[in-house]
């Protein structure tokens, strides 16, 4: 079995002004389609690991064969990480939390604002490539971390509810070495029932 390349929820040119239709395009065309290709490759030769979902192979990496390992925690993270990314966007979206997440959000940071504050600091203090994320611990509550690279939260034990890629190549048309105001932008395109529900299925 190999993974496949969800479609883009949106139009390449949905996210702007605040992410440029051609950065969207080489995002998803380019680099999501090339993680994809790359952990296809990798598990290939691993037909124990058919029928698993990415979710499952992504939080238990030490039942991956240490010869491709490597592989398909940077490429199986790339694929999954911009899923997520993807669909917590959208067109006409951004405002404030929903629901029961925003509850969890007052609970666990005091309120929106806080945690603005600490994604975009997570985002910013992420030295070269990684993510920042908004995941949700086993006990239900809310923490705000970053990881390196493609690595994701289900390594971590963690579900993400929101992530925001902080790699250049997510940017850098627009913003250039602009980090700062593209993760304060960025909130503009927070698809927050998409939030609410993966918060809700965690």
């Amino acid at each position: 079995m190999s993974f496949e390349l969800p479609q883009l929820p949106y139009s390449f040119d949905a996210l702007e002004p605040w992410i440029d239709a051609k950065t969207v395009e080489i995002h998803y065309t380019k680099h999501h389609i090339t993680y994809l290709t790359n952990l296809n490759n990798a598990l290939s030769s691993l037909p124990a690991f058919a029928g698993q979902s990415i979710e499952e192979i992504l939080s238990h990496l030490e039942a991956v064969p240490e010869t491709v390992r490597t592989a398909v925690r940077n490429n199986g993270g790339g694929y999954y990480n911009h899923i997520v990314y993807w669909n917590v966007m959208g067109a006409n979206k951004g405002g404030e939390p929903l629901g029961k997440l925003a509850k969890a959000i007052e609970t666990s940071f005091g309120g929106f604002t806080a945690l603005k504050e600490q994604v975009e600091k997570a985002g910013l203090g992420r030295f070269g490539s990684g993510w920042a994320w908004l995941s949700k611990k086993t006990d239900g509550s809310l923490l705000v971390h970053s990881t390196p690279n493609q690595d994701t939260p289900l390594a971590e034990g963690l579900i993400p509810v929101i992530g925001v890629d902080v790699w250049e190549h997510a940017y850098y048309l627009k913003y250039q070495n602009r980090r700062a105001e593209y993760l304060t932008n960025w909130w503009n395109l927070v698809n927050w029932e998409e939030a609410e529900r993966r918060y809700l299925e965690a």
